[in-house]
């Protein structure tokens, strides 16, 4: 996560759009910036802080994006969600997925406190009804930075409510890193351009 914090500090310094694809070893839990620790995990369950906010999120059969770039290529918080989903639910229908942007948001359960996965919020890619991808956001003056999960395979139902789906699933097969990383990359092509992204939503 440090690292997803210095895309965020060079797209201040810079006005540049960054674009970084990983995955975990080990798995490991990840914490919202102002989460308390307290009670989530053993000793042997390795935890990180995020600089964005949100609940616990299991990370180990995933692919991981980080996305930092200035606040005036997308506007809002909403339209920068909206416009990076897009493009990447393009990525995933490209390897047969149909995913689709939820809209309008669902309602929190109430009660209970809702992992990244637990809710959908208004922009967020699901398949069938059910999360593909979760996002978190953190905006500076001028930049802001965007990363979340692409669950490959289970194992997230540590913190996840049931409300999710990963493309093992979806696919019926086997889905490796390399494979999103390379429909994301090449999704990406250029530097995200917000017009060309905000035509996807629409299809």
């Amino acid at each position: 996560m440090a690292a997803d914090a210095a895309l965020l500090d060079a797209a201040q310094r810079s006005g540049a759009h960054f674009l970084r694809l990983y995955r975990w070893d080990p798995p490991t839990l990840s914490i919202g910036r102002n989460q308390s620790v307290e009670g989530l995990a053993g000793d042997s369950v390795p935890i990180v802080r995020r600089p964005t906010g949100g609940q616990a999120v299991w990370h180990e059969h995933e692919v991981t994006y980080a996305v930092a770039a200035p606040i005036a290529t997308f506007g809002s918080l909403r339209g920068a969600y909206r416009e990076i989903h897009a493009w990447l639910a393009s990525a995933l229908r490209s390897l047969g997925v149909d995913a689709r942007l939820a809209i309008p948001p669902a309602v929190r359960p109430s009660g209970r406190p809702a992992a990244c996965f637990a809710v959908s919020a208004g922009g967020e890619i699901l398949v069938n009804r059910r999360k593909l991808v979760g996002s978190a956001q953190v905006r500076r003056r001028d930049a802001f930075l965007q990363h979340g999960s692409i669950l490959l395979d289970g194992s997230q139902a540590i913190v996840n409510a049931g409300g999710e789906t990963t493309l093992a699933s979806v696919l019926k097969r086997p889905v490796s890193f390399a494979e999103v990383a390379a429909a994301i990359t090449a999704a990406w092509g250029e530097p995200l351009r917000p017009s060309a992204l905000a035509s996807l939503a629409a299809e």
